[in-house]
């Protein structure tokens, strides 16, 4: 393996090498979403929890076991969603290096570029799909007990 001389080919490399940068943005924007949800999933658990702990009515506890059910998958989906980011964005950060060393030197690695970022878009593809299966419990959970009281 040797390194290119020529400023000319390691410029070309940087520039082919940034673009799937942009991906690892949205990664992290993902993360941090989804990770603020994960909190407030746990701090509503806990509520919930203690609430039930501290109640004697019968209704209100099966009430909060239900909830405490949805909350718990909820986590899980929620850290499925972390660790399939955490997957494509490691996937995208070997694509950068593969696709910067493919450039700058003689590595025949772009093959395995193709392969290490299409796999990063599949998890990231797959992490929105659990994302939306989350959003998708949480409205589930609503249950506006006060509006079906007034018959609305």
């Amino acid at each position: 393996m040797s390194i290119a001389p020529e400023p000319s080919t390691i410029t070309h490399g940087i520039q082919l090498a940034v673009a799937p940068v942009f991906l690892l943005t949205a990664v992290a924007g993902m993360i941090g979403a989804v990770a603020g949800r994960l909190a407030r999933i746990i701090d509503r658990a806990r509520v919930v929890e203690d609430r039930a702990r501290n109640s004697s009515d019968a209704e209100h506890h099966d009430r909060a076991m239900l909830e405490l059910g949805y909350l718990r998958t909820r986590g899980r989906l929620a850290n499925a969603c972390i660790g399939l980011l955490t997957l494509c964005g490691f996937l995208i950060g070997v694509t950068i290096v593969l696709l910067f060393l493919g450039e700058t030197m003689d590595f025949r690695g772009h093959s395995w570029a193709v392969a290490s970022f299409l796999s990063g878009v599949i998890f990231f593809l797959a992490a929105l799909v659990l994302f939306f299966t989350e959003t998708v419990m949480a409205t589930r959970l609503l249950n506006f007990q006060l509006l079906n009281a007034r018959g609305k």
